[in-house]
């Protein structure tokens, strides 16, 4: 069996909130990982990615709530369509700044999203999430 974790390529933020965003990018680039960062503002736009332009192995942290299509039906549709190939690659995370339980309940069962974090993310967050996944 390989144990060999993969090396990181990119990041997908699927997030509406472009300030968010901006300050997400400013904590990966002090990483000085050369990690190529895309943004999705909604989970129709991070399909659209996945299907088009994937660049894997991939960390796409993923928002609940946002306009379009939320991160829940994100992940249906993200079942439903992504190539296995593509799955095998990609890494989930959700994230709110909702304290909903109920949230934290459905993020555990879904067997996509490997861990569940509370906004805002920080430096210190985006290195445990890599050290630990990739």
């Amino acid at each position: 069996m390989n144990t060999t974790k993969p090396k990181l390529r990119s990041i997908l933020l699927v997030d509406d909130d472009h300030s968010n965003n901006f300050i997400s990018k400013i904590f990966i680039g002090q990483l000085n990982m050369q990690l190529k960062v895309n943004i999705a503002l909604n989970g129709l736009e991070a399909l659209t990615y996945l299907r088009d332009s994937f660049e894997g192995p991939c960390l796409i942290i993923l928002d609940i709530f946002m306009p379009v299509m939320d991160g829940w039906e994100f992940l249906e549709d993200y079942d439903k369509t992504i190539p296995k190939e593509i799955k095998d690659q990609v890494v989930i995370v959700m994230i709110t700044m909702s304290s909903d339980q109920n949230n934290v309940v459905l993020a555990r069962k879904n067997p996509y999203v490997a861990q569940y974090l509370q906004k805002p993310l920080s430096d210190l967050k985006f290195k445990k999430l890599i050290k630990k996944y990739f």
